[in-house]
């Protein structure tokens, strides 16, 4: 059975969290993840509790963007779990809906200023870093959670969960369906592949029962 989940992320005032409420279950959310102010920028609990839960079928639902997301980048890694385990995503405020071709357009825009937002992120780094070059003081890079896709592998062969595997190895759970999703087979390919080897073990059998035995004798 789907569910219909709305997501409250951190309100500094708390003064608008009765209506967006109103309006997530006006929306048709039978449950709603509230996130409260923590003071720390990039904690979010019940985001990660909420992607660690949702299944195919599922729609997540919030009242606007900045509900749910801290930059574009953020907000494109949301989605991209959300996609990855079947789930559609929708906004109030915006008229969102990613099961729809305007929703696919919107996502595909999304991406686009993601990317853009990268680049501009590793050109300021690349300034940074031959600045400190220059001065003696580059100490390297700091480990992300793409160098921790080891780890996250190894715990998911282990039967983790997506939550386990996150609180494991300090990452969020988005990172962790990125990574699986970058490093997993899809199930369609795998059977293509599987189908594939069968049907060639079965083109062997069959050549080799059909040599005769002059055939077959004329090897030695």
């Amino acid at each position: 059975m789907s569910n219909i989940i709305g997501y409250l992320g951190p309100d500094l005032n708390g003064e608008n969290v009765p209506s967006q409420i109103d309006q997530l279950k006006a929306a048709g959310a039978n449950k709603i993840f509230q996130e409260h102010f923590s003071g720390t920028k990039g904690d979010r609990p019940q985001l990660d509790q909420l992607l660690a839960n949702v299944r195919d079928g599922d729609t997540v639902v919030v009242t606007s963007l900045n509900r749910i997301a801290h930059n574009t980048r953020h907000l494109l890694e949301i989605v991209e779990s959300l996609d990855a385990s079947g789930v559609t995503f929708k906004v109030i405020d915006h008229g969102l809906d990613t099961s729809t071709p305007h929703g696919k357009v919107i996502r595909m825009l999304l991406g686009a200023i993601a990317d853009f937002e990268r680049q501009k992120v590793r050109e300021s780094q690349a300034l940074g870093i031959a600045k400190a070059k220059r001065e003696g003081r580059y100490k390297g890079r700091k480990p992300t959670a793409m160098a921790k896709t080891d780890a996250v592998l190894a715990l998911n062969d282990q039967g983790l969960t997506r939550q386990k595997i996150a609180e494991e190895v300090g990452i969020g759970v988005a990172s962790v369906y990125r990574i699986l999703k970058n490093n997993t087979i899809p199930k369609k390919t795998l059977k293509k592949v599987q189908k594939k080897s069968v049907d060639k073990s079965k083109r062997v059998k069959r050549k080799s029962t059909s040599e005769s035995p002059a055939e077959q004798l004329s090897l030695f």
